[in-house]
Protein backbone atom coordinates (compact mmCIF):
# COMPACT_ATOMS: atom_id res chain seq x y z
CA UNK A 1 0.00 0.00 0.00
CA UNK A 2 1.29 3.67 -0.90
CA UNK A 3 0.97 6.72 0.82
CA UNK A 4 -0.21 8.90 -1.37
CA UNK A 5 -0.17 12.97 -1.05
CA UNK A 6 -3.01 14.90 -0.04
CA UNK A 7 -3.91 16.73 -2.94
CA UNK A 8 -2.86 20.62 -2.46
CA UNK A 9 -3.46 24.07 -4.21
CA UNK A 10 -1.48 24.02 -7.08
CA UNK A 11 0.86 26.83 -6.04
CA UNK A 12 2.77 24.58 -3.19
CA UNK A 13 4.00 22.79 -5.85
CA UNK A 14 6.92 20.18 -3.99
CA UNK A 15 8.25 22.55 -1.42
CA UNK A 16 8.08 21.60 1.50
CA UNK A 17 8.25 24.73 3.36
CA UNK A 18 5.57 26.24 1.65
CA UNK A 19 3.44 22.71 1.54
CA UNK A 20 3.66 23.25 5.09
CA UNK A 21 2.64 26.34 5.30
CA UNK A 22 -0.01 25.42 3.22
CA UNK A 23 -1.23 22.64 5.19
CA UNK A 24 -1.46 24.34 9.03
CA UNK A 25 -1.35 28.22 8.27
CA UNK A 26 -2.78 29.57 5.19
CA UNK A 27 -6.57 30.10 5.24
CA UNK A 28 -6.85 29.31 8.87
CA UNK A 29 -8.47 32.54 10.45
CA UNK A 30 -6.14 34.65 12.31
CA UNK A 31 -7.14 36.74 15.14
CA UNK A 32 -4.47 37.20 17.06
CA UNK A 33 -3.19 41.28 16.72
CA UNK A 34 0.26 40.63 16.47
CA UNK A 35 0.24 38.02 14.45
CA UNK A 36 -2.28 39.54 12.09
CA UNK A 37 0.28 42.55 12.45
CA UNK A 38 3.02 40.31 11.05
CA UNK A 39 1.01 39.14 7.97
CA UNK A 40 -0.02 42.38 6.66
CA UNK A 41 3.84 43.88 6.97
CA UNK A 42 4.90 40.77 5.27
CA UNK A 43 2.35 40.57 2.45
CA UNK A 44 3.44 44.44 1.87
CA UNK A 45 7.34 43.13 1.80
CA UNK A 46 6.29 40.32 -0.80
CA UNK A 47 5.54 43.52 -3.11
CA UNK A 48 6.92 42.43 -6.54
CA UNK A 49 8.42 39.22 -5.38
CA UNK A 50 7.20 35.96 -4.80
CA UNK A 51 5.60 35.01 -1.73
CA UNK A 52 8.22 32.12 -1.09
CA UNK A 53 11.37 34.79 -1.06
CA UNK A 54 9.37 36.14 2.28
CA UNK A 55 8.53 33.02 3.58
CA UNK A 56 12.25 31.90 3.69
CA UNK A 57 12.99 35.30 5.26
CA UNK A 58 10.13 35.11 7.92
CA UNK A 59 12.43 34.44 10.59
CA UNK A 60 14.76 36.75 10.12
CA UNK A 61 11.80 39.55 9.89
CA UNK A 62 10.72 38.42 13.24
CA UNK A 63 14.23 38.53 14.67
CA UNK A 64 15.33 41.67 12.78
CA UNK A 65 11.53 43.78 14.05
CA UNK A 66 11.02 42.97 17.13
CA UNK A 67 8.96 39.90 16.66
CA UNK A 68 6.39 42.25 15.11
CA UNK A 69 5.63 44.11 18.82
CA UNK A 70 3.89 47.65 16.84
CA UNK A 71 5.37 49.52 20.01
CA UNK A 72 8.86 48.79 19.60
CA UNK A 73 8.67 49.11 15.93
CA UNK A 74 7.04 52.73 15.53
CA UNK A 75 10.11 53.90 18.03
CA UNK A 76 12.70 52.37 15.23
CA UNK A 77 15.23 56.10 14.46
CA UNK A 78 17.04 56.27 11.67
CA UNK A 79 19.82 54.53 13.05
CA UNK A 80 17.78 51.37 14.02
CA UNK A 81 16.29 51.76 9.89
CA UNK A 82 20.15 52.16 8.82
CA UNK A 83 21.26 49.28 10.54
CA UNK A 84 17.90 46.92 9.16
CA UNK A 85 18.76 48.12 5.72
CA UNK A 86 22.41 46.18 6.12
CA UNK A 87 20.30 43.12 7.50
CA UNK A 88 20.68 40.23 4.46
CA UNK A 89 18.52 38.30 6.37
CA UNK A 90 15.59 40.89 5.17
CA UNK A 91 14.79 42.25 1.86
CA UNK A 92 16.70 45.62 2.19
CA UNK A 93 14.32 48.35 0.56
CA UNK A 94 14.33 51.39 2.23
CA UNK A 95 10.29 51.85 1.25
CA UNK A 96 9.45 48.46 2.85
CA UNK A 97 11.72 49.35 6.15
CA UNK A 98 10.25 52.34 6.39
CA UNK A 99 6.89 51.17 5.85
CA UNK A 100 6.59 48.52 8.59
CA UNK A 101 7.37 51.47 11.09
CA UNK A 102 4.62 53.39 9.11
CA UNK A 103 2.45 50.84 9.60
CA UNK A 104 3.13 50.02 13.14
CA UNK A 105 2.62 53.88 13.90
CA UNK A 106 -0.86 53.84 11.78
CA UNK A 107 -1.99 50.50 13.75
CA UNK A 108 -1.09 52.00 17.22
CA UNK A 109 -3.42 55.10 16.16
CA UNK A 110 -6.17 52.15 15.54
CA UNK A 111 -5.88 50.99 19.06
CA UNK A 112 -5.62 54.45 20.35
CA UNK A 113 -9.46 55.00 18.73
CA UNK A 114 -10.42 51.85 20.33
CA UNK A 115 -10.52 48.91 17.60
CA UNK A 116 -7.99 46.27 17.90
CA UNK A 117 -6.64 45.24 14.35
CA UNK A 118 -8.20 41.75 14.81
CA UNK A 119 -11.95 43.69 15.21
CA UNK A 120 -10.82 46.21 12.30
CA UNK A 121 -9.68 43.71 9.67
CA UNK A 122 -12.87 40.66 10.19
CA UNK A 123 -15.10 43.72 10.09
CA UNK A 124 -14.68 43.80 6.42
CA UNK A 125 -16.20 40.02 6.76
CA UNK A 126 -18.72 41.03 8.86
CA UNK A 127 -16.76 38.49 11.46
CA UNK A 128 -16.53 35.37 9.41
CA UNK A 129 -14.67 33.70 6.61
CA UNK A 130 -15.52 33.92 3.34
CA UNK A 131 -16.37 30.83 2.32
CA UNK A 132 -15.36 30.44 -1.98
CA UNK A 133 -15.91 27.09 -3.83
CA UNK A 134 -13.41 27.71 -6.38
CA UNK A 135 -13.67 24.73 -9.19
CA UNK A 136 -9.85 25.64 -10.85
CA UNK A 137 -7.09 28.04 -9.77
CA UNK A 138 -7.90 30.27 -12.53
CA UNK A 139 -11.12 31.32 -10.85
CA UNK A 140 -9.29 32.67 -7.83
CA UNK A 141 -9.22 36.61 -8.09
CA UNK A 142 -6.11 38.67 -7.29
CA UNK A 143 -8.21 41.12 -5.55
CA UNK A 144 -11.91 42.17 -4.75
CA UNK A 145 -14.66 45.02 -3.65
CA UNK A 146 -13.93 43.93 -0.18
CA UNK A 147 -9.74 43.73 -0.61
CA UNK A 148 -10.62 47.48 -2.66
CA UNK A 149 -12.44 48.61 0.30
CA UNK A 150 -9.88 47.37 2.81
CA UNK A 151 -7.05 48.81 1.11
CA UNK A 152 -8.70 52.26 0.55
CA UNK A 153 -9.35 52.63 4.52
CA UNK A 154 -5.87 51.02 5.23
CA UNK A 155 -4.19 53.61 3.07
CA UNK A 156 -6.88 56.95 4.77
CA UNK A 157 -5.42 55.21 8.27
CA UNK A 158 -1.86 55.95 7.17
CA UNK A 159 -1.05 52.08 6.19
CA UNK A 160 1.17 51.62 3.22
CA UNK A 161 2.22 48.72 0.69
CA UNK A 162 -1.51 47.92 1.26
CA UNK A 163 -2.62 47.91 -2.08
CA UNK A 164 -6.01 46.15 -2.95
CA UNK A 165 -3.97 43.09 -4.49
CA UNK A 166 -1.73 42.92 -1.33
CA UNK A 167 -4.93 42.93 0.78
CA UNK A 168 -6.46 40.08 -0.92
CA UNK A 169 -3.11 38.29 -0.30
CA UNK A 170 -3.62 39.01 2.93
CA UNK A 171 -6.93 38.00 3.42
CA UNK A 172 -6.56 34.71 1.82
CA UNK A 173 -3.37 34.02 4.28
CA UNK A 174 -4.92 35.37 7.31
CA UNK A 175 -7.97 33.09 6.62
CA UNK A 176 -10.51 36.14 6.31
CA UNK A 177 -11.03 34.41 3.00
CA UNK A 178 -10.99 30.34 2.47
CA UNK A 179 -9.63 30.51 -1.45
CA UNK A 180 -8.35 26.37 -1.18
CA UNK A 181 -9.70 24.97 -4.38
CA UNK A 182 -12.09 22.27 -3.73
CA UNK A 183 -10.05 19.74 -4.94
CA UNK A 184 -7.73 20.51 -1.96
CA UNK A 185 -7.91 18.56 1.21
CA UNK A 186 -7.85 21.70 3.51
CA UNK A 187 -10.77 23.63 1.26
CA UNK A 188 -13.66 20.98 3.35
CA UNK A 189 -11.26 21.24 6.91
CA UNK A 190 -11.60 25.05 6.48
CA UNK A 191 -15.02 25.06 5.70
CA UNK A 192 -16.03 23.23 8.31
CA UNK A 193 -13.82 25.46 10.78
Amino acid sequence: MTNRAPKRCWWCGDDELYQSYHDEEWGVPVHDDRLLFEFLCLEGAQAGLSWITILRKRNNYRRAFDNFHAHRIARYDDGKISALLQDSGIVRNKLKVNGFVKNARAYLDLLEQGATLDQYLWNFVDGEPLQNDWQQVEQVPANTEISDAMSKDLKKRGFTFVGSTICYAFMQAAGLVNDHTVDCFRHQQLKRG
